[in-house]
């Protein structure tokens, strides 16, 4: 897997990370749609690189960690700051644990 190929891939699964807003003004929570290798593949990705990534040994963690992030954020973050360090979860996680 090329360092392009795998840039791709963190950009399609920052996309697979969204915002719900609930009722209660701070009441925030992300989202995070798992994809197939299949579905990874569909969008243009090395398949490959997609499956050694979600079948990742730290993938279940790095999961857990993204719809966790409200927890871990201030209260007067807004939601959108929340979802953007949901989306940098994805990254960090991939920029130190994936191998090309």
């Amino acid at each position: 897997m090329e360092p392009d190929e795998l840039r791709a891939i963190m950009e399609f699964l920052r996309g697979r990370v969204h915002l719900e807003v609930g009722d209660a003004a701070d009441q925030v929570t992300i989202r995070f749609e798992v994809p197939s290798v299949e579905e990874m593949a569909a969008a243009g990705l090395n398949a490959e690189g997609s499956q050694s990534v979600l079948a990742a040994p730290w993938w279940d963690e790095m999961v857990t960690d993204v719809v966790e992030t409200p927890e871990m954020c201030e209260p007067e973050d807004t939601p959108e700051q929340v979802l953007e360090y949901a989306k940098d979860v994805v990254l960090e996680y991939i920029r130190k644990r994936a191998t090309l």
